[in-house]
């Protein structure tokens, strides 16, 4: 039963080894490349998002209602 207590996020801890990881695997330098690339991504994501919904509203509005005649 309190293995299910066991996962979960982790602590303080395990982010600091790791953020160490991180480092010591791809440099000071490549963290702010791929910070930005993530950044990028997600800016994408939510513009075609975005898009979508505005061409979901704007197919609704389409659509004539059924109480009008």
């Amino acid at each position: 039963m309190n293995a299910i207590f066991l996962i979960g996020m982790p602590g303080a801890m395990e982010w600091v080894v790791i953020g160490l990881f991180v480092l010591v695997f791809f440099g000071a330098k490549k963290i702010p490349e791929f910070a930005k690339g993530l950044g990028k991504g997600i800016r994408e994501f939510k513009d075609a998002v975005k898009d979508v919904k505005k061409e979901v509203d704007d197919a609704g509005k389409e659509v004539p209602k059924l109480d009008e005649k």
